[in-house]
């Protein structure tokens, strides 16, 4: 029972990843379809991440009432609802009213899953959580392309709306696998606010960290296509599947991470990771007017970006305690949405009025905000 729990979490977790990259891979298409300006996808993600954000600062709320596994089997179903109302849009404020649910279902599923995986088992497993969500985030971009190739980019919506579904009933018939660890250890967290958080030694730093980073993975993430397009000039169905390396990249390397995360622990992941990164994009750098080098650098920069995320999440109990960790994760989360919601749209604006080729420089400089503050966390919290 307790593997069978352990593989449905993973199989909740690819739910998690099957939206986060179709907006980026389908994005220009949609964008040409719908007549609005390509920056416009920063309006719609910050619509979606603001979602995330309410529903992350409630996750620990709603946790407690309801359990991990209600709180995951509504949030599936709420991104389904979410992911048919998008195949069927066909103007753009169509497309912001389907966002505030997709966002919803996302946050409170993310902060509930990855508090109850960092609490019942070891980093290995929070490694390869987060791999599931790199499955879900590989296969829509090639959703999407197949869409884009044969009919229209509603189409990659809908499918992945009934992939979503056929997850959801999955998590349905299997919820009594959840009793498998017995009483859970969050039925006795605290519920603690933000300025409390805030008071606890080496939590601003850890939010100021995590917001940095996910404001570089997502921006990546949602620009990746559009940069290989308006820089590289290759045609947005090309563009469309190799976005996806990015994805293969995160998802392999946190495949691969599982392996030695037990041994080198949290902190030695996350600089591990940062030096892969860097190098990516550095990559990304090299004057050349050959796309493969890009497309390198965005596998490099997944790879690197492969354990930075769930070594965070996982080292939230150890560094602060896991009777605050469900709190505590769930302000990550809407730190790290905060992060998603902002700094994406901002590049947009900046890649209109300079260029997209500015994508390497902005993600270093969230970069780098994110491995001083991190280590800045572990330093105090070790203390």
């Amino acid at each position: 029972m307790y593997s069978l729990l352990l593989a449905i979490i993973y199989i909740a977790f690819i739910s998690l990843g099957l939206p986060d990259s179709l907006l980026g891979s389908g994005w220009p298409a949609i964008h040409n379809d719908l007549n609005v300006p390509i920056s416009f996808m920063g309006i719609l993600s910050m619509v979606i991440s603001g979602g995330t954000i309410v529903s992350s600062l409630l996750s620990d709320k709603l946790t407690r009432k309801l359990g991990t596994r209600i709180v995951t089997v509504i949030s599936v179903f709420l991104t389904a609802i979410a992911l048919f109302g998008f195949s069927f849009s066909n103007q753009f404020f169509m497309l912001l009213i389907f966002a505030i649910p997709c966002g919803l279902g996302a946050g409170a599923i993310d902060a509930a899953l990855n508090n109850y995986v960092a609490l019942h088992y070891t980093s290995k497993h929070m490694s390869w959580l987060h791999c599931f969500w790199g499955v879900g985030a590989i296969v829509s971009p090639f959703v999407m392309s197949y869409a884009l190739t044969n009919s229209t980019w509603n189409n990659g919506y809908r499918i992945v709306a009934f992939i979503q579904i056929c997850i959801g009933l999955l998590l349905l018939a299997t919820l009594p696998v959840w009793n498998a660890n017995g009483k859970n250890v969050e039925d006795n967290a605290k519920s603690i606010g933000l300025i409390h958080a805030l008071k606890i030694k080496g939590v601003p730093y850890l939010l100021i960290g995590f917001f940095a980073y996910c404001a570089a993975e997502a921006t990546a993430m949602y620009w990746a296509s559009t940069y290989l397009v308006e820089v590289k000039g290759i045609t947005t169905d090309r563009a469309a599947r190799f976005a996806s390396l990015f994805y293969i990249g995160i998802t392999v390397g946190r495949f691969l991470s599982g392996f030695i995360m037990n041994k080198l622990g949290d902190r030695k992941m996350i600089l591990l990771g940062t030096c892969i990164l860097s190098c990516g994009i550095f990559s990304l750098l090299i004057p050349t007017a050959s796309p493969s080098v890009s497309l390198a650098g965005f596998i490099v920069i997944g790879f690197g970006c492969a354990p930075i995320y769930p070594c965070i999440i996982h080292s939230t109990p150890n560094n602060f305690g896991a009777e605050n960790s469900g709190a505590i994760i769930g302000i990550q989360m809407a730190s790290a949405y905060v992060g998603s919601t902002f700094i994406p749209p901002l590049f947009g604006l900046l890649g209109n009025v300079s260029s997209f080729a500015i994508l390497p420089i902005y993600l270093f400089i969230f970069i780098i905000i994110m491995i001083s503050m991190t280590e800045m966390t572990f330093r105090i919290t070790t203390k």
